[in-house]
């Protein structure tokens, strides 16, 4: 078992006391003496002209580093390509992350626990001479939004003793979130005559309205299959996954086969869509085209300008989405979180280049660059100090755009947030539990057949 980097500051001192100082020697350098920390990400051109923001100003405070930001490509094309630079001893100083790609890379031994940085009350030192303390400030950690947070606690993967870390560690920080909400045709609404859903029972009955007139439409597109059933499974309180290294998968029961029965009952009435039995990408496509084809579209909050139809052709509203056993019940917390890894092969100690990469962190912590970066992407900021800024506060009040609405309802939501248990396999059962809804509602297989394939395609028995 290998102690996991939680240092007390005397055992930092000698390594960070002149931290903006050390230079490599000699001809060769070494991974742990080179001065470029590389961050893998998913941001487009556009976040990386924010998140540049953040390298300058790290890079002005200590400009014997640089920082290279790399759009990897979506976050299976993150997890793709750390699992073969782990492989290969490549991997990079810090990356996007999922807690169910953190699963995957906890064997390789070089996730860092971070409370050896976050809980550090040592101090590196500036280009003008200023010193920083190299760890947050209780009140900074407290200025954290607690759910987003405690996602990165070690006690939420089921195999985290096993690879030395204790049940306080923390695996990653919150870097932006999103959850899902629900957006609306309001002009076909109001129209109509129709309330905007909060249960279940409320949006069926709305489905059946709106096919009376619009019969060739299919009310209600959903994005994320996997979601959908998480989700179902979150609000009523019917097993899903466990940490529980027994049995990691519970979902093939009796509540999800009835689940997805019905579901195929209101498919097989044309009343909804998902991306997948709709072949395409993102149903925000079939939601901007207007009530023919469709009028709520159930997505991420952060995706929200991909929601706005063009010339104005009708006027969304945005909604939490329908609750199951109570209203308002269980949304998903969704969006990357920040891990780092070890380049040294000695995961218990710290060195120079790790605190420096834990200062860039910080920066892309920051609430003012919070702030901006939400703005740019939709997503929502981790610091609950962010929404004091007259910066967030001036986005958040123009009800004009549609960003600044999704991510109020959003924020309205933050109690309800979920996350499902992580360990190296559930990821698979994300997958296998969205195509079984699929297959169970296109009736490619009955229910109780796509669960029990999923559960055999998670290695179940």
């Amino acid at each position: 078992m290998t102690l996991k980097k939680v240092l007390s500051v005397a055992a930092l001192s000698a390594a960070v006391g002149s931290v903006a100082l050390v230079t490599s020697c000699g001809t060769s350098t070494t991974k742990e003496e080179s001065k470029t920390i590389v961050f893998y990400n998913t941001a487009g051109s556009a976040l990386q002209d924010v998140i540049s923001t953040a390298i300058e100003k790290f890079e002005a405070k200590f400009p014997e580093y640089t920082v290279t930001s790399t759009q990897v490509g979506g976050y299976d094309d993150v997890k793709s390509k750390i699992m073969t630079d782990l492989t290969a001893d490549t991997q990079p100083d810090v990356a996007y992350c999922y807690a169910d790609h953190v699963a995957s890379y906890l064997s390789s031994e070089t996730v860092i626990d971070l409370n050896g940085l976050i809980n550090n009350t040592g101090t590196v030192t500036t280009d003008d001479g200023t010193q920083q303390t190299i760890g947050f400030t209780s009140s900074e950690v407290s200025d954290f939004v607690s759910t987003y947070y405690n996602e990165g606690l070690a006690t939420n993967y089921s195999s985290y003793s096993r690879y030395g870390y204790s049940a306080d560690s923390m695996l990653t920080l919150p870097f932006s979130k999103s959850t899902e909400v629900m957006y609306y045709n309001k002009t076909a609404l109001d129209a109509l005559g129709i309330e905007v859903p909060t249960t279940w029972a409320e949006m069926w009955a709305a489905c059946a309205k709106i096919k009376t007139t619009y019969p060739d439409s299919a009310p209600l597109v959903y994005d994320s299959e996997a979601n959908w059933f998480i989700t179902a499974c979150e609000q009523n309180d019917w097993d899903y996954t466990t940490t529980d290294t027994t049995n990691h998968y519970l979902f093939n029961n009796e509540n999800t086969q009835n689940f997805l029965t019905e579901l195929k009952g209101y498919y097989d009435l044309g009343y909804f869509q998902t991306a997948t039995t709709a072949n395409v990408s993102y149903t925000s496509s079939l939601f901007t085209a207007g009530i023919e084809t469709t009028c709520f579209c159930i997505g991420s909050s952060a995706g929200a300008s991909y929601q706005q139809p063009s010339n104005n052709l009708f006027e969304v509203g945005i909604a939490p989405i329908p609750g199951y056993a109570k209203e308002g019940s269980g949304v998903i917390s969704q969006g990357p979180s920040l891990v780092m890894f070890d380049q040294n092969g000695d995961n218990s100690t710290l060195s120079e280049k790790e605190v420096m990469t834990f200062q860039f962190v910080k920066e892309l912590m920051d609430p003012s660059f919070q702030s901006s970066f939400s703005q740019a992407s939709g997503y929502m900021p981790v610091r609950t100090s962010t929404y004091d800024l007259d910066s967030y506060a001036e986005f958040l009040a123009d009800t004009d755009n549609i960003k600044a609405v999704a991510a109020n309802v959003a924020k309205s939501l933050n109690a309800y947030y979920y996350t499902s248990a992580v360990f190296n396999g559930s990821a698979t059962a994300r997958t296998q539990v969205g195509s079984a809804l699929v297959y169970a509602v296109q009736g490619t297989k009955t229910a109780a057949e796509a669960l029990a394939d999923a559960y055999k395609n998670c290695g179940g028995k």
